[in-house]
């Protein structure tokens, strides 16, 4: 008979720990996604901005070799990223699969140009810069035309930092809801063995001696949390990559070791703070206090 209230508050202490870690372990998982965006914000801008093609339009006139020297300066260029070159029949060709039909046929020549797809660098996409690029390479007797999306390059730039700073935001507000929840539910599971702690002192206990396993419990716990978490939010990069082959960029070894080493110690910091504070607390109050 002795037996059972053992049982059953050593089943409730258990339920009590496996609720812990499951509420810190989802709270910590949601940091933990959010500072792996943040961490990678410039890489994701630099990769979308990169994604702008700035299109040179050559003349019919054109000699190869002057396209071709043309070519070796934008590899070489700081400004490029990458550099197609693309014939007017390889164009043709394309176009007549997007539409569904041979318009030369129709035509009866071909009215398309030779080109070259010019990616240029994150730093590079900005107004001033594409402009300046632009009109650099329409100073060549030989370049017909050049087009790129500027409206696009603006509005780029214009919410770019914008998400940036949104993003920031969401991941401090995260984190202090993190730290006030953490905190709380260690305050509470600490709160139930109250009277044990209390008791632990009457008898002579000191309060480094009651402390102690409160804060290593905890400080296990939070580490089992935080393992949890970092294990989720690897699950789910890697299940992205399924539908998102761009997620790459998330997986960079140095992002995921910052950011999962963030996750572990911020809960190993809170777990141990918070057990500390709950445990003192208790132990400053006075018994008729406890109920």
């Amino acid at each position: 008979m002795s037996k059972q209230p053992h049982q059953y508050q050593k089943r409730r202490a258990v339920r009590s720990y496996f609720g812990i870690v499951f509420s810190v372990s989802l709270i910590l998982f949601v940091v933990g996604v959010l500072s792996l965006l943040l961490l990678n914000a410039r890489q994701v801008s630099q990769h979308v901005k990169e994604q702008i093609v700035l299109t040179i339009f050559i003349d019919d006139n054109a000699k190869e070799v002057e396209v071709s020297q043309l070519e070796t300066m934008l590899t070489l260029a700081p400004f490029s990223r990458s550099v197609v070159y693309i014939s007017k029949e390889q164009a043709a060709t394309e176009h007549s699969a997007d539409i569904g039909e041979d318009f030369m046929d129709f035509l009866g020549y071909n009215p398309l140009k030779d080109a070259i797809d010019l990616r240029l660098k994150g730093d590079y996409v900005t107004t001033h810069r594409v402009d300046s690029i632009s009109a650099f390479l329409a100073e060549k007797t030989f370049v017909s035309d050049i087009v790129y999306d500027r409206p696009l390059v603006n509005l780029l730039n214009e919410n770019i930092e914008k998400a940036r700073l949104l993003l920031l935001g969401c991941c401090l507000f995260f984190l202090v809801l993190s730290i006030i929840l953490i905190h709380n539910s260690i305050r509470l599971s600490i709160y139930a063995k109250r009277m044990i702690i209390k008791t632990m002192q009457l008898v002579g206990a000191r309060k480094r001696f009651i402390r102690g396993p409160f804060i290593r419990t905890y400080l296990v716990l939070g580490i089992i949390s935080a393992f949890i978490a970092c294990v989720g939010v690897w699950a789910l990069v890697l299940n992205l990559q399924t539908y998102l082959p761009g997620i790459d960029m998330l997986m960079d070894q140095q992002t995921l070791l910052m950011s999962f080493s963030g996750v572990f110690l911020l809960s190993m910091f809170i777990s141990s703070i918070s057990a500390r504070l709950a445990t003192q607390r208790y132990l400053n109050l006075k018994t008729q206090s406890l109920y």
